[in-house]
């Protein structure tokens, strides 16, 4: 890892973001013979200390844990500084394990070198253990760069703008949104939000638009990290799907 945000080499940085859902439409087609409904019962009480709603009603909040979700899409993306765009590919589908796998792919094939960063807001609490814990679940190999065991913290190829963001402030959070509006970056919630991703994903069935909500907030996570380089952004035209 490099010593200072200022010496990261911004082509070497791959951006990323994920989308998950719980494993199941709802609490009550979690199948009967396996024991996650009892599990997530359990997991509701905790949760839910101070509301009084039921493991059924509180359901959709699964996908957030990696034991009850699961990854319907990953938009990663890196910045051409020649062209000075944005390209970002998507592994998505129903089938979670075919997603990771061509992931874990690309990854060991271009992102194994130890020059090599991953970067997502709120990356550390969320996106890297999340990928790392469903590819585990799934059988999948961990690439290098997700290998966390073992390391010190400074020799983790990850970079969190939510992190950056905090400068040793600990109890605070700030959402992607929030600091996209702070630096004049356009938002990338101008359609969905995360927390619809359950009912568009399920009730309207559509993951196409999931998809572009994705690759809009892995575009978003490399407009902030170059605001917070003192660069500028990228134009909003200049995001390729490739």
């Amino acid at each position: 890892m490099n010593d200072s945000i200022q010496d990261v080499m911004i082509d070497k940085v791959l951006f990323l973001d994920i989308e998950t859902v719980p494993q199941y439409p709802n609490y009550n087609s979690i199948p009967d013979d396996l024991p996650f409904k009892e599990l997530w019962k359990k997991k509701a009480e905790k949760i839910n200390k101070e509301e009084n709603f039921s493991a059924e009603k509180i359901y959709d909040r699964a996908g957030i844990y990696a034991e009850f979700g699961k990854i319907i899409c990953i938009s990663a993306g890196y910045i051409n500084a020649s062209e000075n765009e944005f390209r970002v590919k998507s592994f998505y589908g129903d089938n979670e394990k075919i997603l990771l796998e061509e992931f874990a792919e690309m990854l060991n094939r271009a992102y194994s070198s130890p020059s090599k960063l991953l970067c997502a807001h709120n990356g550390k609490e969320f996106d890297f253990p999340y990928i790392a814990r469903r590819m585990l679940i799934n059988g999948v190999k961990l690439p290098s760069i997700l290998q966390m065991a073992g390391k010190k913290p400074w020799q983790i190829p990850h970079l969190d703008t939510m992190e950056l963001w905090k400068f040793g402030d600990f109890k605070n959070y700030t959402s992607l949104e929030l600091l996209s509006a702070c630096f004049g970056i356009p938002t990338p919630k101008d359609d969905i939000k995360g927390s619809d991703v359950y009912r568009v994903y399920y009730e309207e069935n559509d993951l196409e638009r999931i998809v572009t909500y994705c690759q809009k907030d892995a575009f978003t996570v490399a407009q902030l990290l170059l605001r917070l380089l003192g660069k500028d952004i990228i134009p909003p035209e200049n995001l390729k799907i490739i």
